[in-house]
């Protein structure tokens, strides 16, 4: 029999299929709709109105005139030009190239198979059309049913629902309609302004003596039991590192 010790039939092995607990996911948080926002909100939930700042119209800038800075030519009169002649330096026109014949060698006639002889059809792949994304219809999670809880159910009834508001300030017994400033509005005047100034005293730190603060080691920082170098010692041996297999062996000269 085997010196080994016997650990059952069972080995390590790799999964024969995926197992979930391998896998993460984020969880069902991210499927909820948000409540903030006019795209994509909670249906549930309450929903404020939301505006936008226009856009300025473009026939405000098409029916704009050019104002008191437009410049008008030095040579227009209120009887149209004044009639001065005007020359302009124009660049050198190119030759006109005249219709040159073509030559035999500028013909291919070995590329002409195709249009002489039959070929049998040849097909080629396109890219899908971008017409069917625009096509898409509305599978059955796009649609929402209306909440069953809640005072906006259409063919339930609900109880009726109150709300704390805050304590109005007009029309109460603590309204002030005299506006008249209270003992408190008031500052009291120091005694000191108008009588003898009394004596101030303040409280400096304490004075410490010059002095050496170092830390000076005590009779328990020192192990006299420790100390070897004094008395005589048996040898002591330690177990060495094991050396790699792999290691080459130094070679030393003339052995």
């Amino acid at each position: 029999m085997s010196d080994d010790n016997w650990v059952g039939s069972w080995r390590p092995h790799k999964p024969r299929g995926p197992i979930a607990a391998l896998y993460g996911s984020p969880g069902p948080k991210y499927t909820l709709p948000g409540s903030t926002g006019t795209l994509s909100h909670d249906p549930r939930k309450y929903k404020f109105p939301a505006y936008s700042f226009g856009i300025r119209h473009g026939a405000l800038t098409k029916e704009c005139s050019p104002g008191p800075g437009y410049l008008i030519p030095a040579s227009i009169t209120r009887m149209g030009k004044d009639g001065t002649p005007a020359y302009s330096v124009y660049g050198r026109p190119k030759d006109l190239n005249l219709f040159r014949t073509p030559g035999p060698g500028q013909y291919y006639p070995e590329n002409a198979g195709r249009s002489i002889f039959s070929s049998a059809p040849s097909y080629s792949l396109s890219a899908r059309s971008k017409g069917f994304q625009n096509e898409q219809t509305p599978g059955p999670a796009a649609y929402t049913l209306p909440p069953m809880l809640g005072p906006k159910v259409v063919t339930r009834t609900s109880a009726p629902f109150y709300s704390l508001s805050a304590k109005s300030t007009i029309g109460s017994f603590m309204e002030d309609l005299h506006k008249s400033p209270g003992p408190g509005t008031y500052k009291v005047t120091d005694p000191n302004s108008y009588k003898f100034k009394s004596p101030q005293y303040s409280m400096i730190g304490r004075n410490t003596m010059p002095g050496d603060s170092t830390q000076k080691p005590g009779p328990g920082a020192h192990f006299p039991e420790t100390v070897i170098c004094t008395k005589f010692k048996a040898p002591s041996f330690s177990f060495g590192i094991r050396h790699s297999e792999y290691m080459a062996h130094p070679i030393m000269d003339g052995k």
